[in-house]
Parts: structure tokens; sequence; C-alpha cells
């Protein structure tokens, strides 16, 4: 019975799916790499415990669907429309530079333009699953190179667009209809601006009535309705299935319940789009391999090669950074999801034929598997490659930096995100002279309107720290959000100045011991600042005087956050708050304008036998009153300074102050 067959072959692929993601989670590879060689071991060509590839490619395409309306959800057209000029005009150069490369490389090689062209559509996109996993793993989302990353890759996935609109055009034999392919590019655009507005006026308020149905059933159904239904509509006239559902999710980002349909969708995302993966592993023959392994090998190195020079070149070109450069080119050196997309739609137009097909695929494969190898080893090879490289000769270029000409005694800004400028307004409101350092150029622009001392240069080189003023400076502050960056900039300042005071911001517990071992003076995690904030309020609303929570704060930072850290300390302890807790101690309560203490003297509230509470004294328009006597008489505005244990002190706040505790 083929249904039985059917079911037989999808419970093959769930079992390997999920022993494929328990697996490459204990290893910390990306799961699409395990999927992809579990696709090659359980197809046709492996195994063959999946004979009828078919089948399973229907369920492929529902994953596909799926993946690419979360991916457009969770990138949204704000994300679109709020990127930098400059990260968009990287993403343009980065895919126009590799086409073009890879066209020319392929026109050499005696192949078709129309083919060379098609081939570097393949090669220009980049894994966005890959790439964004690994840089959130090693902490890295949000550093500058992250940043980057993030935006060539949507800009990347953005390209599928207008990719997938000229494969058809890019089959054709024969003399090149140039009127022929604008027109039905301009269909092709009407049909899909017809498929936005329609979303965009309908979708939002269908989706909302449904939200207010108030069934978790009904809404999750309905969403997998408009993904499928989006899809087939983009089909229908003219467009994928893919597209359209990249359309459906950019058009659900903007509303208000994105958030809860991407918590809704993404099981059924992970499960199909695996599904999905292993199917484009399951087209590679490894028998083809054996016979040919070369081919595949070169290919890769070849796409690796043009694909981190080209990437190199335009970081280094738009952002004076070799490290930059480096770090980005071979993170961005693999095979992305859309190109496996792209090579459907091409062999179905025989722009690939199977020889070239299965190459495509090892080398693809091939490039996804290096990707959690290469971006550890970026770090590295840059390191290497700046070292060698004299100060202040890099391109060929002037120097970044100004040398400093300022005042013995500044600090130095390595960072001018919003630690940065929240620091440097401060230091400048105090009259204290600093230098900025940022690689950002648009926020170097800012900071240049704003008429900030601030420099474009990259932190990590020791000449441009030299131009700093780094000799003369008294305080290096750290506040940028690339771990990697931020332990060589600490363990360079360090040997440049052994008496320099190096204060380092970072998002990460784990870096704390590194940082202090490589020369830095402080280490300010924002997670633990953060609970030292939480805890220090919630220990005042117990009435512990203020300069005993200072004592225990400063005690845990001078311990670098050890306490917090779990571990065991010398010396105090933060049970030694227990004391106060159980004993008598002071605090002052605020008299408002609805208290009904107003007008009542002393005696009439007799504090000690209602709270167990003893008035030490009060203070009215700023002047103290000690020894008061019982005829005393309250007013608004007055603060009673009390003493006792916390509940009489709590019991006291309530009667003072009804719904209030001051």
């Amino acid at each position: 019975m083929p249904a039985i067959h059917l079911l037989e072959e999808l419970l093959i692929v769930l079992a390997v799916t999920i022993a494929i993601v328990y697996l490459f989670q204990k290893l910390r590879v990306p799961a699409i790499v395990g999927f992809l060689l579990a696709g090659v071991v359980i197809g046709p060509g492996g195994w063959g415990l999946i004979k009828n590839v078919g089948q399973v490619e229907t369920l492929a395409d529902i994953g596909l669907v799926l993946l690419l309306f979360t991916i457009g959800i969770e990138f949204s057209l704000e994300t679109i429309l709020s990127m930098q000029r400059r990260i968009l005009f990287a993403g343009l150069l980065q895919v126009l530079l590799t086409t073009v490369a890879v066209a020319g490389i392929a026109s050499a090689l005696g192949i078709l333009p129309a083919v060379g062209i098609f081939y570097g559509f393949l090669v220009t996109m980049s894994s966005t699953a890959i790439v964004l996993r690994a840089y959130q793993e090693r902490g890295e989302i949000n550093a500058l190179h992250g940043r980057l990353a993030s935006g060539t890759l949507l800009f990347q996935d953005l390209c599928i667009v207008p990719m997938m609109l000229m494969v058809p055009f890019l089959a054709r034999s024969g003399p090149v209809d140039v009127a022929g392919i604008l027109w039905a590019i301009v269909k092709s655009l009407a049909a899909l601006a017809l498929v936005v507005w329609l979303a965009r006026k309908v979708l939002p308020r269908v989706l909302r009535h449904v939200a207010l149905v108030r069934n978790r059933e009904i809404f999750v159904l309905f969403i997998v309705f408009v993904c499928l239904g989006t899809a087939w509509l983009s089909s229908k006239t003219g467009l994928s299935l893919a597209l359209g559902a990249l359309i459906a999710g950019l058009v659900i980002s903007e509303s208000e319940l994105s958030h809860q349909v991407v918590a809704d969708v993404l099981p059924l995302r992970d499960c199909f789009s695996g599904i999905f993966f292993i199917s484009i592993g399951m087209l590679l023959d490894p028998g083809s391999l054996g016979r040919d392994w070369l081919t595949p090998v070169l290919e890769l190195l070849l796409l690796v090669s043009v694909k981190t020079g080209v990437t190199l070149l335009v970081f280094w070109y738009l952002y004076r950074s070799l490290r930059l450069g480096i770090i980005l080119g071979l993170s961005l050196a693999q095979i992305g999801e859309f190109s496996f997309i792209l090579a459907k739609a091409g062999i179905g137009e025989r722009l690939l034929s199977a020889s070239e097909e299965q190459t495509f695929l090892a080398a693809s494969i091939l490039s996804m598997i290096a990707t959690p190898l290469l971006i550890p080893a970026a770090h590295g090879i840059s390191r290497r490659m700046t070292g060698q490289i004299r100060p202040g000769t890099s391109r060929g270029i002037a120097p970044e930096v100004a040398e400093h000409s300022g005042s013995e005694g500044h600090v130095i800004i390595v960072g001018y995100g919003l630690n940065g400028q929240n620091l440097a307004r401060v230091l400048r409101e105090s009259g204290i002279p600093y230098r900025v350092l940022e690689l950002d150029p648009e926020l170097v622009h800012e900071g240049k309107t704003a008429s900030e001392p601030i420099d474009f240069g990259d932190g990590t080189r020791t000449d441009i720290l030299q131009r700093a003023g780094i000799d003369g400076a008294r305080v290096l502050v750290i506040a940028i959000s690339d771990p990697a960056a931020t332990a060589r900039i600490v363990s360079q300042a360090r040997r440049m100045r052994r008496d320099i005071n190096i204060i380092v911001r970072t998002r990460y517990v784990v870096e704390i011991e590194r940082l202090y071992r490589l020369g830095a003076n402080q280490v300010i995690p924002e997670e633990f600042e953060t609970s030292v904030e939480i805890f220090a309020r919630v220990l005042q609303e117990y009435h512990i005087p203020r300069n005993v929570i200072a004592l225990q704060v400063d005690l845990i930072r001078k311990e670098h956050y050890g306490t917090l850290r779990g571990l065991h300390l010398q010396g105090k302890q933060l049970d030694e708050l227990s004391q106060y807790l159980i004993g008598a101690t002071t605090d002052i309560f605020s008299v408002t304008e609805s208290s009904p203490l107003i007008g009542q003297s002393l005696r009439d509230i007799d504090l000690p036998r209602r709270n167990g509470v003893t008035l030490i004294a009060v203070v009215r328009d700023g002047k103290p009153f000690h020894n008061v006597a019982p005829e005393f008489v309250v007013e608004a505005g007055d603060r009673l300074v009390l003493l006792g244990d916390h509940k009489a002190l709590d019991d006291a706040a309530r009667m003072i102050s009804p719904g209030t505790v001051s």
C-alpha cells in the first residue's frame, strides 16, 4: 500500500532527524550539516533506506515554505527599512562582485555566460542559519562583525527574489529578448505587489479576529493556512512557492502578534525544514564522488577562495580593517540554504546537468561542514595576518587616527555604542578629557556631528592605541560587544602600559576570569550588575541600611562577582545580611498628603504602642527635630525617622501612608 510505504519512509526520516538533532547538539555542530549528511546516508545513493525521494520531497517543499515563512517574520519589513546604507552597500557589493567573479571564471572555462551568471547566483548565497547560530554560540552576534554578517545575510536572502525571477530567462536559448525579459519581470513584480497589497490589507485584520477567539488550535491552523495559501497564490501568479512564503512572513512581521506566530509555528518549521535538508542530501550520489572526488574538492577550494576574497576586499575597503575583512570573509565562505532553492529551479530549467548537480551538492555540503571550523579559526588567522603588517601600512592608506596631542591623564573609550556614548556624556560634563575609538563609520559620523573627539580605528591594533595616546592615558575603557576583540585589546594595552587602569564591559560571565588574567583592572558583567541592582533595591524594601547594602555591593565587586557565580569566598559573605534582617534597624518615612496622621499629635498617634517602633527624629523643611515632645503635631511633608524591627517598620509604613511604603 502506497500510504503505508510513505508512512514507513516518514518514520525513518523522523527517527534520523531526532537522532541527528541530539547528536549534533552534543557536538555543538549546526544540525543542518547533520541533516545533509543523513540525507546522503539514507538516500538512494547511500544505504537506500529511502527509495522514493519524490514523496519525501513533497514534505520537503512544505518544510521549505515554513522555513522561509518564519525567516520573513524574524527579519520583518521594519528591520529591512532600518538597515544602514553602508550595510546595504556592502551586501550589494558582495553579491555583485561574487557573481561577476564566478561568471568570469566560468567564462574562462568555456561555460555559457547565462550559465556562468547562474553559477554566480548559487555561490554568492551564504548560510543564514549556520552563521548566525555559530555567532550566537560564540557571543558575537552583537559584535560589529556579527551585525555586519547579519545585514549581509539579510541582503543576500532578499536577493533570492530577483534571482528566482531571472532563472527562466537565463535558461532561454537563442538571442536574448531584452524587452520580453523586462516585460516578464514587470508582470512578476506587479503580481508580487498585488500579493503583498492583499496580504497587508486583509491579513492583519483577520489575524486579529482569529486571535480574539482565544483558541490556540484555531490560531495555529490559521497561520499554517496563511503560510501555505500565500505560497500557493504566488505560484499561481507565476512566482515560486518559496517566494510567496517569504512574503507572507514579511507581512505578518508587522503585526503585534508576530512573536506569538513564531512561537507557534517554530516546532512545525523545525520538523519540516529538517526534512527539506535531508531531501537535499538524498540528491547526492556517493558513488559519483567515489569515481571523481577531486572535482568537488577543487570546486570547494575555489568557491571558498572566491567568497572569502571578495568579502574581505569589500569590508576591508569600507571599514579599513583587515581583521574585520578576514573574519567576515571566512564566516560567509559557505553555500547557503537559498542556493539549494535556486539549484532546484536551475535543474528544472536545465541550467545544471546531473553531473554538475552532484559536484555542486558535494562542494556545498563540504563548505557547510567546514564553517564551524572556519569561524573560530578566522580570529587566529586575522591576528597572525595583522601582526605581520607594519602599523599604519594597511592598504597603503593614511593612518585612521590622528596623533593624540591632548593633555595627559585622559580616558580612551573603545566603542561608541550606548555604553560608550553615556560614558562620553558624563566625562564631558565632568570636564575630564577623553578620546573615542570606533570601527563603525556610521557611529563615527554620528559622533563627529556631535563634536565628539572620536576617530575611526580598530582598537585591536597597537598603532591605533598609540595614536590615541595610550602612553599618556590614565584609563582605558573597552565597551564593545566582541569578546575576541575585547580580550585582544586588554592584552595589547597591558603589554604597552603596565600601569594603565583598564575597565572592561562584558555581556558574558565566562569572560570574567579570562579578562582579569589578561590584565584588566575591573570587569563589569552586565548580567551581574543587573543582579546587584535588583537585590540592592529588594534589600531597601526591607529597610536594610544603605551603608550596609553599599558595603555588600562593594564586597561582591571586589571579589569579581564570585558570590553570584556560586564560588566560595573567604571572609565576609552575603549570609551576614541575615543578622540585619532579624535585628532592629532604622528607616525614614514621608508623610504624604493623604496620610491619616496629618493634624495628630505624637501622643495621639502613639507609635511605640501601636506599631512597636521608636521615633528618633522628625525632619521638617529640611530641619531635623530631636527629642520631639508628645504635643508635636504631624504635618504633610514631614519625614519621620523610626527605629524598630522589619515587621514593625512595615506596619508603621502602612499606617503612615496607606497603600504605599516609603
